[in-house]
């Protein structure tokens, strides 16, 4: 999810559920927003957004139902949950415990996870993906291929990027993260994306990454969290809420600062490839003999 804290209402509002066309499906309720797309034998499919719908049903509740634990930081012995959704959102957060995160940092893509593991255990669907917001858990069968387009700017939708995940990679989620997302970021980067084993994975460490990519310049506006959210995870952390013309220079250091972290989850194998922008600057993070990440922007 593009965002350092997500936010989960603390009452359930009402569930909606639309198909756009043959073979995509949208499922709604508070801030849960998935987008869904299948390929495969078309009974197959139906019976794979059948099996959606019905697990997205009360999944939303069961989160709110936790929402204490979900908001407090993690740490070397994480606290207990018992969803399924809440534990890969533990999950995928424990690695980092040395850092502040709470599992929030993963709902977003431990929601698009588990809604795109219910459907791939359906026979005869070659390829899934769930966006849930940007972050996009997806199911390739041998010899199937998703392309996704990279953006240098969250709040534009012009590419600077493109990657291909073909079924023989280990990758199966993507995530972005930014100081203009749907929640709070303490860095200053425009985008983040992360391709990691699963989406929750690559939404905890697109937060993290995102978090990274900063400096202290007098043009980057901050605020507590609190004061912009009295509900925020976050607490009285100061969170990059603006930032004016910053000098070419402030701008690369905040990347390199960025890049290495994102470069340790690598060599850590926690992620597979990493996309930072930041005013127009690109940095990449991906195997030298692979080359998964293709950028259009120097």
């Amino acid at each position: 999810m593009a965002a350092v804290a997500h936010q989960i209402p603390t009452t359930v509002t009402d569930r909606q559920t639309e198909h756009i066309s043959a073979n995509r499906l949208h499922l709604h309720e508070g801030p849960i927003d998935l987008v869904i797309g299948a390929e495969g034998l078309p009974d197959a499919i139906s019976e794979a957004y059948r099996r959606a719908t019905n697990r997205f049903d009360g999944l939303l509740a069961s989160l709110v139902g936790e929402l204490a634990t979900l908001r407090t930081p993690v740490d070397a012995e994480p606290s207990e949950v018992f969803g399924p959704v809440a534990r890969r959102m533990m999950a995928a957060v424990h690695p980092h415990a040395s850092h502040f995160i709470t599992p929030m940092a993963a709902v977003a893509g431990a929601v698009a996870d588990e809604i795109c593991a219910t459907m791939s255990r359906v026979n005869g669907v070659r390829k899934i993906y769930v966006n849930d917001g940007g972050d996009i858990a997806f199911h390739l069968a041998p010899g199937e291929t998703l392309s996704v387009g990279l953006v240098p700017v969250l709040v534009e939708a012009r590419l600077g990027g493109s990657v291909t995940i073909s079924s023989d990679m280990s990758v199966r989620g993507i995530a972005t993260s930014g100081m203009n997302g749907r929640s709070f970021s303490f860095g200053i980067a425009d985008a983040v994306t992360v391709l990691a084993s699963s989406a929750a994975s690559a939404d905890a460490a697109a937060t993290l990454i995102a978090n990274a990519v900063d400096t202290d310049h007098p043009a980057i506006e901050r605020a507590p969290a609190s004061s912009l959210d009295p509900d925020s995870d976050l607490g009285d952390r100061l969170v990059a809420v603006d930032r004016g013309s910053l000098p070419p220079e402030t701008i690369d250091a905040a990347l390199s600062q960025g890049e290495g972290f994102a470069r340790d989850l690598f060599e850590r194998r926690l992620i597979a490839a990493a996309f930072l922008s930041c005013e127009g600057h690109i940095r990449t993070v991906d195997n030298f003999y692979t080359n998964t990440i293709k950028t259009f922007l120097s």
